[in-house]
């Protein structure tokens, strides 16, 4: 038996030397010859892992953005002599996590396995398996049930952890704890788990990760450390990510007991203060808890620390004034300035409180600062002058921003706006929206759904009616706009033209119906006994998932007795055959489509990227499509901003299909009867979710998979009459559609495109994918059919 410690030294940055006996080892050795170079008695217990990074150092910087932190929080040192170290030392420490206690891993090499045959077996497997896809591996282990035992899996793990093929270690791994035999490795398992996070796979590491804590074991610090800078070095960073980043955080202190390292505390901090304004307030009692471990620990917190939780506090809903107290006192006493955007900060909180005298002081403290004071601060001025009620003194200070500044501020307009509108002075709101209409500012509807809601609420309909038809012509109105003037039309009794307006945006692709406008015209249907059109409504709302309000529920049940158990009977959910061709164009266009263990069934992701146009018209009509397949969908409100850019589907046995043919073992593929499927509706949907324009017309179309999955797009094309050309680039294969070609795709799916995005498709306003896509190297496309003459000759 002998005993293997696995590559202490193991960073995050490397090129790897081995040396074994000065023998240099080269990584693109064959997986044989590393076996033997390995396990060879005389080489054993002399081979080392000796391994070359650079130190990555990163030079902090200020944030220009007036409501953002710094970028790099990492004003935290052990004295005062750390002070000015910084993020070099921050990032070595987060690197430097071989110097955590490493787990032994025991077992027996190969040449100690009594029977020949099994040496031989096993030499074979470490041979074949390393070059092989899941599927094959899991094939071949199967094979080997009658004879393969815990220590030969064992053996097989080892190896390629050895010469670092993480791939089929896991997938051996995963293997050997379904079979009856196995036995619980702790060194084993965190060894997989560690080598899994290194290499920034944090799905896999976490599902060893949940297995070693199912075991009843606790894992190593090493682990803990790993898997959360796993997840936080994610690209991009979502917010599932960093929730399960705290999760593990978390669970390190309570469940394993250990005191993380200062560059943890730092790097999970610091991604928690990067995080938008907008999502970051659910992240302030973690902030919070890193805080107070920052301290019980005896780190001298800095500055940047300090700036970054009372950004936090600012753009909470409830202000812990209290808490903002302490934390400026304890600045105080530390000897910390504050600096420009923390002033901003406090004042942004007492502006939410409506704490003038707080406010004043902190306007006080700007106008002596030698930058000036920002625009942001006197936005902020005029909202804690209008929480006291006070909205002329909000005027004056937005009448001496536009002396001081001299120009134009969209942000400081909309806000006096909101003010007066909300203080209901009619006559000063109209005057202050006919300038900002005559400034030439854009996003003018923030300010029209202010003006109509007053007018609403001082039920002035002929005034909301007005103030609607002028928001058409001058800009593009949003949900909440034709919300606004439903509401008013029920409200006046004007149900024909409510009913039209439904239906325009019931049409509207980028406006699109929810459930509150759906309730606002059955209040009008029932308002005026038409129970026909009542029950019509309330079977279509049935149909597409949406809730009716209980005080509606009682109307509707007095007015359709004679229907009562059709209301309380559920509504099978089938797909139509629009949802069908629309599914098969997402997921040719990268749609994913996963598996739940627990319901046995699978369920769609969508996802759409926040920075194109395209994609967030794509996603208000997707979100309406199949919005009785979607979870939590009644939770949403009409506002255009509150549709996630994810949002998945129930899980279904009807998406079994779509799962079996488009995904396979987590892998994108396309299905053999593909040309079966493929219609103009199909392509449509491909080219407005995966696909670009370039300026020069040209179309492109990426898809996934393997070659003979290009093979089956090709064919399925062919047989469309489309002619097309391809580049690979990376693991993706683009289709170009150029000059006549691009033409004659255009007049097919023409059709079947938005009417809202044809504009926005045949201009190139997309993401910045396909500028890059066409400036690198753009003059090796590669027709599919030549490559195919060639392989022929």
């Amino acid at each position: 038996m002998v005993v293997i410690r696995l590559g202490e030294a193991y960073p995050f940055s490397f090129e790897n030397l081995v040396n074994c006996n000065s023998v240099l080892w080269n990584p693109k050795m064959s997986p044989v010859f590393i076996h033997l170079l390995s396990s060879s008695s005389s080489l054993r217990g002399q081979c080392r892992i000796s391994c070359i990074h650079k130190e990555v150092s990163q030079v902090p910087s200020s944030g220009n953005g007036v409501g953002t932190p710094s970028e790099h929080l990492v004003g935290v040192g052990e004295g005062e002599g750390e002070r000015g170290r910084g993020v070099v030392k921050a990032d070595r420490e987060l690197m430097d996590i071989h110097e955590l206690e490493a787990p032994v891993v025991e077992g027996m090499e190969l040449d100690e396995f009594p029977e020949n045959w099994r040496r031989s077996k096993l030499a074979w497997l470490c041979k074949e398996l390393g070059c092989q896809k899941t599927p094959t591996i899991i094939r071949l282990l199967n094979a080997q049930k009658k004879w393969m035992r815990h220590q030969d899996a064992s053996f097989v793990v080892r190896h390629f952890l050895r010469i670092r093929l993480y791939h089929p270690a896991f997938s051996v791994y995963r293997w050997m704890i379904q079979q009856h035999w196995y036995r619980f490795d702790f060194g084993l398992a965190t060894k997989l788990a560690d080598y899994l996070g290194r290499e920034r796979k944090f799905a896999r590491c976490r599902e060893v990760f949940d297995h070693i804590i199912n075991q009843g074991r606790v894992p190593c610090e090493s682990t803990f450390h790993i898997l959360i800078v796993a997840y936080l070095s994610a690209q991009p960073l979502l917010d599932d990510y960093l929730k399960e980043a705290c999760d593990i955080y978390n669970r390190m202190l309570h469940l394993g007991g250990y005191r993380p390292r200062l560059s943890l505390h730092n790097a999970l901090f610091r991604a928690i203060a990067n995080r938008p304004a907008s999502s970051v307030k659910h992240y302030l009692k973690q902030a919070e808890f890193i805080f107070h471990n920052l301290v019980t620990s005896g780190f001298l917190i800095h500055d940047d620390i300090y700036a970054a939780l009372l950004w936090l506090h600012s753009h909470q809903d409830i202000i812990d004034k209290d808490r903002i107290l302490f934390l400026r006192k304890e600045m105080h006493l530390r000897g910390i300035p504050e600096s420009e955007d923390t002033l901003l900060s406090i004042l942004r909180a007492f502006s939410k409180e409506g704490d003038v005298y707080e406010a004043e002081g902190i306007w006080r403290k700007l106008l002596h600062s030698d930058a000036g004071i920002p625009s942001q601060a006197y936005v902020y001025k005029m909202d804690v002058y209008a929480k006291v009620g006070d909205s002329l003194k909000s005027l004056d200070v937005f009448r001496e921003l536009q002396e001081q500044q001299g120009s134009k501020n969209i942000v400081a307009f909309q806000k006096i706006i909101q003010i007066v509108c909300n203080a209901q002075q009619v006559e000063l709101a109209e005057s202050l929206v006919k300038e900002l209409v005559g400034s030439g500012l854009k996003s003018l509807t923030p300010s029209y759904v202010d003006l109509l809601n007053m007018y609403y609420n001082l039920s002035l309909h002929d005034k909301v009616e007005s103030t609607f038809m002028e928001c058409l012509a001058k800009c593009r109105p949003n949900r909440t706009v034709y919300g606004i003037y439903l509401d008013s039309l029920v409200k006046s009794h004007n149900i024909e033209k409510a009913e039209i307006i439904f239906n325009q945006m019931l049409d509207k692709e980028d406006i699109g119906i929810s459930s509150r406008s759906c309730n606002t015209l059955l209040t009008g249907y029932l308002s005026c006994d038409d129970s026909l059109k009542a029950e019509k409504l309330h079977r279509f709302m049935r149909k597409k998932n949406y809730e009716v309000e209980p005080s509606l529920k009682e109307k509707l049940d007095h007015v359709s007795r004679s229907d009562r158990k059709v209301v309380e009977r559920s509504v099978a959910l089938r797909l139509t055959p629009e949802q069908r061709e629309i599914l098969v164009g997402l997921l040719l266009g990268g749609l994913k489509i996963e598996y739940a263990v627990d319901k046995k069934q699978y369920f769609v992701c969508f996802e759409f990227k926040d920075n194109s146009t395209v994609h967030s018209i794509l996603k208000r009509h997707i979100y309406n499509k199949f919005h009785e397949w979607l979870q939590n969908s009644n939770g949403l409100t009409d506002g255009s901003d509150d549709i996630p850019s994810k949002f998945l589907t129930v899980a279904h046995s009807c998406f079994g299909l779509y799962g079996h043919q488009f995904w396979t073992n987590g892998r994108q593929s396309i299905p053999k009867l593909l040309h079966r499927w493929l219609s103009p509706r199909v392509l449509a949907y491909w080219f407005m979710f995966g696909g670009y324009t370039t300026p020069t017309g040209d179309v492109l179309l990426k898809m996934k998979g393997s070659k003979g999955d290009l093979e089956r797009v090709f064919k399925a094309l062919k047989s469309m009459t489309l002619e097309f050309k391809i580049k690979q680039k990376g693991k993706a294969f683009w289709l170009g559609f150029m000059g006549s070609h691009a033409t004659c795709f255009w007049r097919i799916i023409e059709p079947y495109l938005l009417d809202d995005m044809q504009v926005i498709l045949r201009a190139g306003d997309q993401t910045q994918s396909s500028e890059k896509l066409m400036s690198e190297k753009s003059s090796i496309w590669l027709s599919y059919s030549n490559s195919q003459d060639s392989r022929e000759r």
